[in-house]
């Protein structure tokens, strides 16, 4: 038996659409990414933190050699563009206009001239190369022209029909938004904000459509609460780039294989090792839910009390990992064994937000300790897991903003290791008309639907390529007074 979990981008998901040419007429709208192959641009919004690093460090680079008497800043964004290489690079083409300050003055608290013809408008091309795991950013590229000279360059260009027609707003799309509206308490600051969202959950509904053609599955793509956001809000917002870096500080002895062989199916959740499911909120927090399913699973499986442990002490006490804009398992069990253990969650309460660090020692009620690796075979890690308990993983979830229920299938060739985004707690696994699968519980999900579980099958054990790509599983070593256990992490890849 061979178990495998699957995860495959949004991106390209819809570029495999393209190639097999099993739906046409994708569109594009610029809250949307560009289609490409794995590892190509994508249009970024402009409320993503990374982008507004990027335009403060292009300005400032630009300002340092600039001759111009006062300093400049953005004062349009025309298009912006990441892409992932080791870190991000920024492509952005914007405006840049004169402020009123003197190159002495910090460029921030400046203000545009109210006279145009005082302004100087040019338009720049800047490309951004930022690694934020080491704190440096380099500029790769700065052209500059006159903006009337760019005007002009631009009227020349054949203008793309798709852009510039309005959105057909159907009596049968307002009805659905104005379901979804009521469904998921959605309130909008102004007309203009109803708009923008409405053509996103147009663009959203035909995207649901084509992951729902090509899945493999029985899953069900549709209307979710994530439904009036971009990709980009809703990874920057839920999800967990990080973990596409995650690395161990060292090597891991390995752990100790399971006695015996698995059964034919398994779920901690029939068992009493889980949890009900709990919400994340606006916070990118996915890796502490994660980590604190396991350890809950465990301790229960060790003392007989399934407690309900603090998310919140991570995000604020956590120093290792960042937050609500993401972290790596691995890094939190190393910071739970520094602080000296957990306390519940009714002593310390989750807000969805970074606060200052209230964690109490006498207050812990589960400790870790030690760590191993587990095997990379999903038929080890499916036995491992049955005898010793739910474990936490990682994977892609970019489909998963569309997802419903059932089981969620992607094609595996189109499947990328370096783009993992979420960690959620693998309670179980099945067999399935002569497929295997491990399945997730999504118990961080913000979802309505998050104790729906999330399942992700796999071929047959003699399938070329049955494997998972970089596999790793980590396990660690609980304690209690006058009782220790263990509690295992998985990572996979």
């Amino acid at each position: 038996m061979v178990v495998i979990l699957r995860c495959c981008p949004l991106i390209q998901w819809l570029s495999l659409a393209v190639l097999l040419g099993s739906v046409v007429g994708l569109g594009e709208d610029l809250d949307r990414p560009l289609l490409g192959p794995p590892g190509s641009s994508i249009r970024v919004h402009e409320s993503d933190p990374g982008l507004k690093k990027a335009l403060a460090f292009a300005e400032e680079r630009y300002n340092r050699v600039s001759n111009a008497m006062h300093l400049r800043r953005v004062s349009r964004v025309i298009s912006a563009n990441k892409q992932l290489v080791k870190g991000i690079r920024y492509t952005l083409t914007v405006e840049l206009s004169n402020t009123q300050c003197k190159k002495s003055t910090m460029l921030r608290t400046c203000d545009f001239y109210p006279e145009l013809n005082q302004l100087k408008t040019e338009v720049c091309v800047f490309e951004v190369w930022d690694i934020p795991w080491q704190g440096a950013s380099t500029l790769l590229k700065q052209k500059c022209q006159p903006k009337v000279e760019f005007e002009v360059e631009e009227s020349n260009k054949v203008e793309d029909p798709s852009t510039s027609q309005p959105l057909e707003e159907s009596v049968e799309l307002l009805g659905r938004f104005k379901e979804f509206m009521t469904k998921y308490n959605k309130v909008y600051s102004s007309q203009e904000e109803v708009d923008r969202r409405l053509r996103i959950f147009h663009e959203n509904l035909k995207t649901a459509e084509k992951l729902q053609a090509l899945d493999q599955g029985s899953a069900e793509y549709g209307v979710t609460k994530f439904s009036d956001l971009t990709e980009e809000e809703f990874r920057s917002t839920y999800l967990n780039p990080l973990l596409s870096q995650w690395t161990l500080h060292q090597p891991m002895k390995p752990a100790t294989p399971a006695k015996g062989p698995s059964p034919d199916s398994w779920d901690w959740r029939d068992h009493g090792a889980v949890s009900p499911v709990k919400n994340q909120g606006m916070c990118g927090s996915c890796w502490a839910f994660s980590v604190i399913g396991n350890i809950e699973g465990q301790w229960f499986l060790k003392n007989g009390t399934l407690l309900s442990l603090s998310e919140q002490e991570l995000v604020d006490c956590d120093g290792l990992d960042q937050a609500c804009r993401g972290g790596l398992p691995s890094n939190a069990y190393e910071a739970i064994e520094k602080l000296g253990g957990l306390e519940t969650e009714s002593d310390y309460s989750y807000t969805g937000h970074k606060q200052r660090c209230d964690f109490t020692t006498g207050k812990v009620a589960a400790y870790i300790n030690s760590s191993v690796e587990l095997p990379k075979e999903e038929k080890e890690i499916a036995a491992w897991l049955a005898e010793n308990g739910p474990v936490s993983v990682a994977l892609n979830a970019f489909a998963m903003q569309f997802y419903r229920k059932g089981i969620s299938h992607p094609l595996k060739i189109f499947c990328n290791p370096w783009m993992i985004d979420h960690a959620v707690l693998l309670v179980g696994y099945g067999e399935r008309n002569f497929f295997t699968h491990l399945f997730a519980s999504f118990v961080n999900n913000v979802s309505p639907l998050c104790s729906q579980v999330k399942v992700f099958p796999s071929g047959p054990s003699k399938t070329a390529g049955g494997r998972i790509m970089e596999s790793r599983v980590t396990t660690t070593s609980t304690g209690a007074p006058m009782h220790v256990g263990s509690t295992r992490c998985a990572h996979l890849l």
